[in-house]
């Protein structure tokens, strides 16, 4: 079947060349005012992600802490794709319910015909006309914070408060650039120089983060907020894949005392561990980058269950969830 393209998972390394994310997105917002054409409205919009994804699983997390899974739909696709489009092959008949099409591709098209770019998740898609709004993953889960206060759940908690804003922003900025991308930048480099600069400023920026939280109990403030989402979802991937698959092997994260006991806080908060799906993770990232791993083992290692030991970040204070509570139980 190598010959069959919708077996083909795409090339991810160019041969001496550093990775670059396409970040071009379809940058259309759902907002308060509809000012896109896309105001916000419950049952309306269908947030579409993979388990496997980390920039999908941001928004799996935000919707959730938020209770916004009482208003946005949520599909999921599997933990593999082809070289074009993630699948509904979770869904009897690998037809989202929903949306009633087994590809995501088929919402793109219908939004932007022949549409050229990935097919990415995180995306949501308008259930009334089956186009997909947009796959800005980062904005994503600021304007569920922003633009829909007025659906959030009794007791959710402020992931993006004004006061801290600028300092969340900053953070951020560095933790995407060196940690987030980072760790595809080790993975995906071409060459043994790119690799080296991205591996240096993956683990510099992960000392800095260390250092950071070997003081305070959350990135910024003293409760969860969205700079804690975005950094959670690279740490849950770090031993089951990057550490090995990507070559981000200076130390596992459970060989890094302050970031492992960090991860395992918000692993155990709900919203977080609850939301984090090992198997999906590791036979995506082991199943579709066949350049890197030809044959498409997933490994049977490491041990994952380590992620329910006691933590003890409780000794630095801070509350999760500010003045509201945990969402309830799945």
């Amino acid at each position: 079947m190598a010959n069959d393209e919708s077996n083909d998972q795409g090339t991810y390394v160019l041969a001496d060349q550093p990775y670059e994310r396409d970040t071009r997105y379809i940058e259309t917002r759902i907002t308060r005012d509809g000012g896109d054409g896309y105001p916000v409205e419950p049952g309306r919009y269908r947030l579409v992600v993979s388990y496997a994804c980390p920039w999908a699983n941001r928004a799996i997390i935000v919707r959730r802490l938020l209770g916004l899974d009482r208003v946005i739909s949520m599909g999921v696709c599997g933990p593999t794709h082809d070289k074009r489009s993630w699948t509904f092959d979770l869904d009897p008949g690998g037809v989202d319910p929903v949306l009633g099409i087994p590809r995501l591709q088929d919402a793109y098209f219908a939004r932007i015909p022949g549409y050229p770019k990935g097919i990415t998740v995180p995306a949501i898609v308008d259930e009334r006309s089956g186009a997909v709004v947009t796959n800005n993953f980062p904005q994503i889960t600021l304007d569920f914070e922003t633009e829909w206060v007025d659906f959030h759940r009794p007791g959710a908690p402020v992931l993006y408060p004004e006061d801290l804003r600028e300092e969340i922003d900053a953070v951020n900025a560095v933790v995407y650039r060196d940690v987030n991308n980072g760790v595809y930048r080790c993975g995906f480099a071409g060459s043994q120089s790119a690799y080296d600069a991205a591996y240096d400023q993956l683990f510099s920026r992960l000392d800095w983060l260390s250092e950071r939280l070997a003081t305070q109990r959350y990135l910024v403030g003293d409760t969860i907020t969205e700079a804690d989402v975005r950094l959670f979802t690279t740490l849950a991937r770090f031993d089951a894949v990057y550490h090995g698959h990507f070559k981000c092997n200076r130390e596992k994260l459970s060989e890094m005392p302050v970031l492992w006991a960090y991860a395992r806080d918000l692993y155990q908060t709900p919203g977080f561990g609850d939301e984090t799906d090992f198997d999906h993770i590791k036979r995506h990232y082991y199943e579709v980058h066949r350049d890197l791993n030809p044959a498409g083992i997933v490994p049977k290692g490491p041990d994952l269950s380590n992620w329910n030991t006691p933590h003890g970040r409780e000794s630095l204070g801070g509350r999760p969830f500010g003045d509201g509570e945990p969402p309830a139980p799945k």
